[in-house]
């Protein structure tokens, strides 16, 4: 599949986004994504179509708390599971939306 990207690695047309483009850009983690990835995942496209702009890091991890109902989301949790310590910027790039605008 070839998939048109801007010069950060986000899709260039978010609503392209499935699960098979998601496990596509997730091989540059060396990821397998899961079923409970993709449940972080349309989370993260939700609060995008919800707010109008890509999350950053606290209020994504509060969004997802409360949406997945899971208190034991943080952090160090996102980092271990989607293999990346850019947490805002790697799951808004996995789930097809624009980098946060404070991610450099």
């Amino acid at each position: 599949m070839n998939l048109k990207l801007d010069q950060d690695g986000h899709l260039v047309d978010y609503t392209l986004w499935n699960e098979e483009v998601a496990q596509q850009l997730a091989k540059s983690l060396e990821l397998e994504l899961t079923p409970w990835h993709f449940r972080v995942l349309q989370a993260v496209r939700q609060f995008y179509h919800q707010y109008g702009h890509s999350p950053a890091t606290r209020p994504l991890i509060k969004y997802l708390i409360k949406t997945l109902d899971d208190p034991l989301i943080d952090n160090a949790l996102l980092q271990e599971k989607f293999n990346t310590g850019l947490v805002a910027r790697h799951l808004s790039r996995l789930a097809g939306i624009p980098k946060p605008a404070n991610c450099l």
